[in-house]
């Protein structure tokens, strides 16, 4: 365990580095958190500081300045690109995985040789190449629908369509390999439709370690009822009451440990938080996808319940001594409402003016974390991007903490804003009762 405390650079700018830095500097080994770029709600909690997060030099260059000894991640698209690389070769630790293992992200297609290889369960599959898109479309029409298709690489969340029909299919194969997506669609995984409940699990690894850190549940589509398009997320709760016990040690022992496993044998020990995508399906529970960093708005439910020091556990991630580390996370539960701009997650306008927030965090047990908000020349505070905050109520129960969570998104005035009014609806309509959930 290390005894002094130490300078923080957090990488990111939304809601999940928001919560991040709220519980980053609160940490005995916390001295001064550091974000880059951040936004008006990190700035309460450190120093935000410009640079670009994809560029390796500047990055590096800004823990040198500022003495950093540890450098966490937020986002995906800078491990992917290998930042945390150049950092410890530099003599930098790092929270967050190496570009090869970032691929468990940035390539579906990596993972799911990964699962093939290592016996993990999850669903049948074949990938395509932009050439190969009359193979795509036969299969699509042999394997009927429901039917996946994805494309093979980062997509900000949108890359995924389930399609209802052979049609629909069709045509997400044909614009996800005409370039919808860039290069991340120019190889698509098109996947059986697995049915059951999907949940997120997280864990953090130091590459030999595996340190389950809770449950959750998202809600990806733009409106009630699960309806419109699929979003980044558009409200989140923690715990999920199906993954119990039992459940999470089927989870740890069929899906994380034995990923861990194969990512050592490759020679590419995952560190890192390790975000599993997973449908609970009757056979067990199936890898859907994985996320190589804390999920947005998950991230959000999971630090408001988190009892344990942050900054330790990230330190010993980093230095591979997590099996001495514990995740503790209050029984409590915790949901987040996210305030979007109105058109999200197409067209939306920035620069209209939010108020209310002060109204809204003297509801007991709320916290407003920002995902996509700056200052005007007045210092006013507004809307700066899709999803725009993140509204969080704790509470003895789900019932508890989803009124705390939209009595507060009451009390906030921005009428170019809008949100969905049903988040944490399948845990309400569950038989009450059920224990042990994390």
């Amino acid at each position: 365990m290390r005894g002094g405390m130490m300078n923080i650079l957090l990488i990111g700018s939304g809601g999940r580095e928001h919560a991040l830095a709220w519980r980053l500097s609160a940490g005995r080994l916390c001295d001064t958190l550091f974000i880059m770029p951040g936004n008006p709600g990190t700035a309460r909690c450190g120093v935000n500081i410009p640079g670009n997060p994809l560029d390796a030099g500047e990055v590096l260059r800004a823990a040198r300045e500022h003495t950093v000894e540890l450098v966490v991640f937020g986002p995906e698209a800078p491990l992917t690109a290998g930042v945390s690389d150049v950092l410890e070769q530099n003599g930098i630790r790092v929270f967050g995985p190496s570009r090869a293992a970032a691929a468990l992200e940035g390539s579906k297609s990596f993972t799911k040789d990964l699962c093939r290889e290592f016996g993990i369960p999850t669903a049948g599959y074949r990938v395509f190449q932009a050439d190969e898109e009359e193979d795509a479309l036969a299969y699509v029409r042999g394997m009927g629908a429901p039917i996946v298709i994805k494309a093979d690489g980062l997509a900000a969340g949108k890359g995924v369509v389930v399609a209802a029909t052979v049609a629909e299919a069709e045509g997400a194969v044909k614009s996800m390999l005409g370039g919808a997506f860039g290069n991340a669609g120019a190889t698509v995984v098109i996947e059986e439709c697995l049915i059951g409940e999907e949940v997120s699990f997280f864990v953090l690894s130091d590459g030999e370690t595996a340190l389950p850190f809770g449950s959750a549940q998202d809600h990806k589509r733009a409106f009630d009822n699960d309806e419109g398009p699929n979003t980044g997320g558009m409200g989140a709760y923690s715990p999920v009451s199906v993954v119990d016990a039992d459940m999470e040690r089927r989870i740890l022992d069929d899906i994380i440990r034995p990923t861990l496993a194969g990512m050592r044998a490759r020679g590419t020990p995952f560190k890192g938080a390790l975000f599993a995508g997973l449908m609970l399906t009757a056979d067990g529970p199936k890898l859907i996808e994985y996320n190589v960093r804390f999920g947005d708005p998950e991230c959000q439910v999971l630090m408001r319940r988190l009892t344990s020091d942050l900054s330790e556990l990230l330190w010993a991630a980093a230095c591979g001594t997590l099996a001495a580390a514990e995740v503790e996370l209050s029984q409590q539960t915790a949901l987040v409402v996210v305030l979007a701009s109105k058109g999200y997650p197409g067209a939306y306008a920035k620069g209209s003016v939010i108020a209310g927030l002060d109204e809204a965090e003297a509801v007991d047990d709320v916290v407003v974390f920002h995902s996509g908000t700056a200052l005007d020349a007045n210092g006013a505070l507004t809307a700066a991007g899709g999803r725009v905050l993140s509204v969080t109520g704790l509470g003895s129960d789900i019932r508890e903490a989803r009124a705390r969570a939209y009595e507060a998104v009451a009390n906030i005035r921005w009428p170019e804003g809008f949100c969905r009014s049903d988040i944490g609806r399948r845990e309400l309509e569950r038989p009450r009762g059920k224990a042990g959930s994390r």
